[in-house]
């Protein structure tokens, strides 16, 4: 796969060179049963005119028969063909035809003929210039065969650099497309869902404002919201909601549309009440019954455990209603809906009740910010109330240690003009003895 550019070593001059891989054609194609192929004598009746490029198309067109050459020889020829090609000018010329013959299948190698395959495509990836646009055909020829052969392993550690070389490459918006919807077919291809439907929805942003109602975009946009719909694990349809392409189905497909809102903010009454309305259109559509019944559930039990206030709990009985389904089966929604990652919480089949930690909004309007607003202002409140706790206590704690300070004062104060009393005392002379007294 794509990684440091290499530098093909061979030796020889591209004469020799040149009818040396004409020989070797010739030859296989004589053994798959071609008695006409000349290309060697023709080749060095064009090198006497020096016309190389008129050389190389016809070793380039002719190397369609490697598909078939041994296994050990194919990598060694395709190597000494693309060392051929990178001496021409005219390189780009060259690649597309190559990169196609790679696309098809290398018949004589069934079993390891894609990871062949992979590796000249890379090698020729990784000999061009960084920001030579040809490396996006090259990738395109890669991703062909990785889609042929559902070997998405290959490709995904490179996908982080794909928009740094669409960048550099400075392709247009609709060769972008192109690219990201070959990436998500190779990901479909190899059951990669998750993938294909990011890549998808990056093919679909590309898309000027003025084309969101071609049918390119609406015939995308349509493949976007079923798979967002039918894929198990997907919950949150904002991305959809917030592509142009998307809102244009409002126009052009408006039962999809009418059931991508359900499934963005509504719950289960509401899309029974569409299945009603639409009676088979579901079944019709080809879309899976089962597994939308399932997900519009996992979602209600998402939306009412948010809704579910400064309570943050929900009776079972409640849940059960909500969601159309048995008393019993109540606790086995309740840890799907917890599985899937939209609450969080504890169930307590004592209290028939299921505690809610955290809970998601599957839309967040003008609703769920007001509910943001009430909480702030009520934890403005308690943190005010806190503020004014600390402070009173602040207070009384200043205040004693300042009666503490001033009975210390006091004590001080006596006991120095206790002192002072004392030693005047002791300084006062002794009253004389009169010895005649008697």
């Amino acid at each position: 796969m794509p990684g440091p550019k290499n530098t093909l070593l061979i030796e020889g001059s591209f004469e020799e060179l040149t009818d040396e891989f004409a020989q070797y054609i010739d030859t296989l194609k004589k053994s798959q049963g071609d008695e006409s192929s000349n290309i060697q004598q023709e080749s060095a009746d064009l090198l006497k005119e020096n016309k190389k490029d008129e050389v190389l198309k016809k070793l380039v067109v002719g190397a369609q028969a490697l598909n078939q050459a041994p296994e050990k020889e194919f990598i060694a020829a395709y190597n000494l063909l693309i060392h051929l090609v990178n001496q021409s000018p005219n390189v780009s010329m060259f690649l597309p035809k190559i990169c196609q013959n790679l696309s098809s299948p290398v018949t004589s190698s069934p079993a390891n003929g894609s990871g062949l395959a992979l590796s000249i495509l890379s090698t020729i990836f990784n000999i061009l210039p960084a920001d030579s646009e040809v490396r996006y055909h090259v990738l395109l020829a890669i991703l062909r065969v990785i889609r042929a052969t559902t070997n998405f392993e290959y490709l995904r550690p490179q996908l982080k650099q794909l928009d740094s070389w669409l960048q550099t490459w400075e392709v247009e918006e609709e060769e972008q497309r192109k690219l990201y919807l070959a990436v998500s077919d190779s990901a479909a291809a190899a059951g990669e869902d998750e993938q294909a439907y990011t890549y998808l929805l990056r093919a679909l942003r590309t898309f000027p404002s003025e084309e969101v109602s071609s049918p390119e975009a609406q015939e995308l946009s349509l493949r976007a919201l079923k798979s967002a719909l039918t894929h198990p694990s997907h919950f949150d349809f904002q991305d959809l909601t917030d592509l142009d392409s998307i809102q244009a189905l409002r126009n052009s497909e408006p039962v999809y549309f009418q059931l991508l809102e359900i499934f963005n903010s509504d719950v289960v009454d509401d899309f029974n009440d569409f299945k009603d309305e639409h009676d088979g259109w579901i079944e019709k559509s080809g879309l899976d019954n089962a597994a939308l019944n399932r997900k519009i559930r996992l979602l209600t039990l998402a939306s009412i455990a948010a809704s579910s206030g400064q309570q943050r709990s929900l009776p079972y009985e409640k849940i059960a209603k909500a969601l159309q389904v048995p008393s019993e089966d109540v606790e086995m929604w309740v840890i799907d809906v917890i599985r899937a990652g939209l609450v969080e919480g504890k169930l307590s089949q004592l209290n028939q009740t299921f505690l809610i930690h955290r809970s998601t909004y599957r839309v967040f309007g003008e609703n769920q910010w007001r509910e943001v607003a009430s909480r702030l202002d009520m934890w403005r409140n308690s943190l005010v109330g806190v503020l004014e706790v600390i402070q009173q206590e602040k207070q009384r704690f200043i205040q004693e240690k300042e009666d503490e300070a001033n009975k210390a004062d006091q004590k001080a104060e006596m006991a120095t003009r206790f002192k002072g009393r004392g030693g005047q005392q002791q300084k006062q002379p002794r009253a004389p003895i009169d010895e005649d007294a008697d």
